[in-house]
């Protein structure tokens, strides 16, 4: 939700238009279901996308979101389940704890998701920093290939990171 309000303000809504919470996430969903139902939306032009955990709970059309993507549209879904991320320390931003992760990995299996995306950040080369962001990525990857679904891990390396080409040779 933290991001929603300048979402909605880029396309022409602004705060004036909800009063509640409850009420900018209804018209964030009539925005994403605007896009998803757009006949340029298939898997013609769309490989997967990536949802969020409130518009995974949802349904259009009769079915959820999910099942709505593969089978009307061959867009593959995954699940964006990463909180934020924590203070930066050691030149990094580790993703903030999960600790609904294995009800939320149960879920997304009931509503037939592919698999998930997490999100680090590193923000120059510092191999300490650099470590423990891979090491919580692939703990977390193992924990979600053990639940059944696919895992995308991303320790993103920041483009304004002063030593940005020396970061991207610590993360790989």
């Amino acid at each position: 939700g933290g991001s929603t309000p300048g979402a909605l303000r880029r396309y022409g809504i602004d705060e004036s238009a909800w009063s509640s919470q409850k009420q900018m996430f209804e018209l964030m969903h009539t925005f994403r279901t605007r896009i998803i139902t757009s006949s340029a939306f298939t898997g013609d032009h769309i490989i997967a996308a990536i949802l969020f955990e409130r518009t995974m709970e949802r349904d259009l059309d009769g079915l959820g979101i999910p099942d709505y993507l593969w089978e009307r549209k061959q867009v593959v879904p995954f699940l964006k389940i990463d909180r934020g991320l924590a203070d930066a320390a050691d030149g990094v931003q580790q993703m903030l704890p999960i600790p609904d992760l294995d009800s939320l990995l149960s879920f997304a299996r009931a509503r037939n998701v592919f698999g998930t995306k997490m999100r680090s950040l590193v923000g120059g080369g510092n191999q300490a920093g650099i470590d423990a962001v891979l090491d919580q990525q692939f703990a977390l990857g193992k924990q979600i290939l053990a639940a059944g679904l696919v895992p995308i891990l991303e320790p993103e390396v920041d483009i304004h990171a002063p030593d940005k080409p020396a970061a991207e040779a610590m993360v790989t």
